[in-house]
């Protein structure tokens, strides 16, 4: 639905983004992650026509975003971080507009115009000016007026930006709603958790280069390596006469705890439990460490500056 090869684009000497190579198929979220600057706008820019790009070339929905701009706008519904309601505006009249825009005639505007507003629960404030809605109805309604014309491909960028949680928690329930078999949505984000709810793939994207790329499963073995467990223990213990079962690799242990990794934990961390219980260990608890999207994020763009993490 969304793909890009060796995507670039240039503003006189400076290379805004950069060999960008995307595939986003339909039923797919893929979550595009960097710093302020780091090229995301710009990526979003050239996937809706409204920039050309220097070098490469995209397509969405199968239309080439130069050769058939037109084509790629009608198949984009793009949200953009400043929502650009026209607050004098009703729900009703807002999404009509829209709808001229795009070419529908009156009873498909209509129509599709009550629906959207039914699901995402703004029937009722229809008829008043959008200026009096909460952060959170707003932004519905600009999820609302991407939708109007059926768009095969969503670009969202920061779609929850300086909302209050609540509000935020609706936007995000909706996207993940408009999930379809039709539809791919592309969503930049400074949000990890929420980048790590709704995607089903990540890409890194730093001073214009996409630097990794994949699923969060892909993502974390690349960047973390394998998962890691730690046992504490209710009582300091010593260690001593403790045969480690074959196959586990002792990352770290004191008298409050073992950390560890293996790469069959099904068989081998009951095995552990077990020598540690004859080796009179006091066994607390054993969980798996941490493995989040924030800490993939941090080591990546940590080693892309060259700095170390604290």
């Amino acid at each position: 639905m969304i793909l890009t090869e060796n995507l670039g684009k240039q503003f006189d000497n400076f290379w805004a983004v950069s060999d960008v190579k995307l595939d986003v198929k339909p039923g797919k979220i893929l979550a595009l992650l960097g710093q302020n600057g780091a090229g995301k706008t710009t990526t979003i820019r050239m996937l809706t026509g409204l920039l050309r790009p220097t070098q490469g070339w995209a397509r969405v929905n199968g239309h080439d975003v130069v050769k058939e701009a037109t084509q790629v706008r009608a198949s984009v519904g793009v949200l953009t971080e400043q929502h650009g309601l026209y607050l004098r505006m009703t729900a009703v009249e807002y999404l009509d507009f829209f709808g001229k825009v795009y070419g529908l005639d009156i009873p498909t505007r209509k129509k599709r115009g009550d629906y959207l507003l039914e699901y995402f629960g703004l029937a009722e404030v229809a008829n008043q000016p959008s200026g009096t809605y909460s952060k959170g109805m707003k932004q519905k309604l600009a999820l609302a007026r991407t939708l109007i014309h059926k768009p095969p491909a969503l670009l969202l960028d920061e779609p929850t930006s300086a909302m209050d949680p609540e509000s935020a928690r609706l936007v995000r329930n909706e996207i993940a709603n408009l999930r379809s078999s039709k539809r791919a949505i592309v969503i930049c984000t400074h949000n990890l958790s929420e980048a790590e709810l709704l995607a089903d793939e990540i890409a890194i994207i730093y001073r214009g280069k996409i630097l990794i790329k994949g699923t969060l499963d892909i993502l974390k073995d690349k960047v973390l390596g394998p998962t890691e467990y730690e046992i504490k223990f209710s009582i300091p213990y010593n260690f001593v006469n403790l045969k480690i079962p074959k196959d586990i690799e002792i990352l770290e242990k004191d008298s409050q705890k073992l950390r560890f990794t293996t790469e069959n934990p099904e068989e081998n961390n009951p095995k552990l439990l077990k020598e540690l219980s004859v080796a009179g260990a006091s066994v607390l608890t054993l969980e798996k460490t941490s493995r989040t999207l924030e800490n993939a994020y941090l080591k990546v763009m940590a080693e892309a500056q060259g700095k170390e993490i604290q």
